[in-house]
């Protein structure tokens, strides 16, 4: 029986994992993913790279500054310097880099996707495929909308998340043989609300074509959430070359990723949910707010409602 299985291998799944592995535990991450990291992700295609989630991250509390600092002692994560007058932090040679040290000697099992939990005399049972695992205690970090597809929708953890809201988040990934006008855009108001010049960040692989990153505002991602990603990136692209001031057809590759649940618009307002019996705990960005370090902050938290609660 694994001492406690995490579903999700988010940054508050890593940072749980991390946080339980430090106090003797053995932790086993679960994630559908063949990555990870959640939206601290970065895309590969074509000999290019794009981090179509978050962008970089910052720390306004000691424990993630000094997580990030010692991240970037490891080369995992520099400094960016994005046009706004502040050097931002990010993963290098990506984003999802940032994750991936993290993680280190951490067991995760990769697209292994969890589908149910059900509570097993003391312990939980974790569907995964065709199998069953026996874990004496579970963490679950995935979003808030589906937590109620593994417990149930009668589970008494579930009604508190009735509050939670979020808002999609559509993201062109584009490469265009065309000048940089600038590094990086941000408008809430237009229906591209951030473009950034994704090949500018340090470590990038050098490229003929600027690769660009524009993620739409919460207007524009939900009137075409549902759209063909290879339709959302037609749509999308005009509007980033009339940004850039240059032609579609200067495009050497361009594709969309669709994020359903991309920002914490009405967050939980406590760090982590756990049962009574102190068996289970549901973490994530959306208890804090739509920020990684949120994330981090609220798998430390379900670790340690844990430890505190173990016998």
């Amino acid at each position: 029986m694994m001492d406690v299985a995490i579903v999700g291998a988010g940054i508050a799944g890593i940072a749980c994992a991390r946080r339980l592995a430090g106090a003797g535990l053995v932790p086993v991450l679960f994630d559908k993913g063949r990555g990870i990291g959640g939206r601290v992700a970065t895309r590969r295609a074509d000999g290019l790279q794009f981090d179509h989630g978050a962008q970089y991250v910052t720390a306004r509390g000691d424990a993630f500054a000094a997580v990030l600092d010692a991240a970037e002692t490891r080369e995992a994560v520099a400094r960016w310097q994005d046009g706004s007058g502040r050097a931002h932090l990010v993963g290098t040679p990506g984003m999802s880099s940032l994750a991936k040290a993290l993680a280190q000697g951490l067991e995760v099992r990769q697209r292994a996707e969890v589908t149910a939990l059900r509570p097993d005399e003391g312990a939980w049972m974790l569907r995964v495929g065709d199998a069953w695992h026996r874990a004496a205690r579970v963490v679950v970090t995935v979003p808030a909308p589906q937590v109620a597809g593994l417990l149930g929708a009668d589970h008494p953890l579930v009604a508190p998340l009735a509050a939670v809201g979020f808002a999609p988040s559509l993201t062109l990934m584009a490469a265009l043989s065309a000048p940089a006008p600038f590094v990086t855009r941000c408008d809430p108001d237009d229906p591209l609300s951030w473009i950034a010049q994704d090949s500018s960040k340090p470590g990038r692989p050098a490229s003929d074509a600027a690769a660009w990153v524009a993620q739409a505002g919460a207007a524009f991602s939900r009137r075409h959430l549902e759209d063909d990603p290879d339709d959302i990136a037609a749509a999308m692209l005009p509007l980033l070359c009339d940004r850039l001031g240059t032609a579609p057809d200067r495009a050497v590759h361009a594709a969309a990723h669709r994020w359903r649940y991309a920002h914490v618009t009405a967050p939980l307002g406590q760090p982590c949910l756990a049962a009574a019996d102190g068996t289970l705990c549901l973490a994530g960005d959306w208890c804090l707010g739509p920020r990684v370090e949120a994330a981090w902050t609220s798998g430390t938290a379900a670790a340690d409602t844990l430890l505190e609660r173990m016998p």
